[in-house]
């Protein structure tokens, strides 16, 4: 049960980030896309890290990209370190779109703060918070 009292609200929120997402502007993201444009962002990442974080295959992370990347969303390069490699930064639009998610967010958070009232809602930011930091859902 735990998993869905998780999954629905999650849900939720990547249907409304897209919803006010395309609202804004950025009518070409769909959920797919956020596995790359969510927090922390893919600054300085290698696609690897990026289909580990993701949960799908390097192939698909490559093809999300592909079209992030002709989208004008994010920019492939050569790592700079010794290791070599790809990396993906944000361009200006994905660094738009990527402020505009975390507005979004914010917005998110007043309104189940509202719902469930402050001092309840920080405590389950509070619980989840310390789930983060555990060993168990690393």
């Amino acid at each position: 049960m735990i998993g869905a009292l998780l999954r629905v609200p999650a849900t939720a929120i990547h249907r409304k980030l897209i919803r006010e997402l395309r609202a804004s502007g950025f009518e070409d993201l769909s959920p797919p896309h956020i596995a790359v444009i969510q927090y922390p962002g893919p600054d300085g990442m290698r696609p690897s890290a990026l289909a580990e974080r993701a949960a799908m295959s390097k192939q698909a992370m490559n093809q999300l990209l592909k079209t992030l990347e002709g989208m004008g969303y994010i920019t492939r390069s050569v790592a700079s370190d010794a290791a070599g490699g790809t990396v993906v930064n944000f361009t200006d639009r994905g660094r738009a779109a990527y402020q505009k998610m975390a507005d979004i967010l914010l917005d998110i958070e007043r309104e189940w703060a509202e719902e469930l009232g402050e001092k309840r809602f920080h405590e389950l930011k509070r619980l989840l918070g310390e789930l983060w930091d555990t060993p168990l859902i690393r």
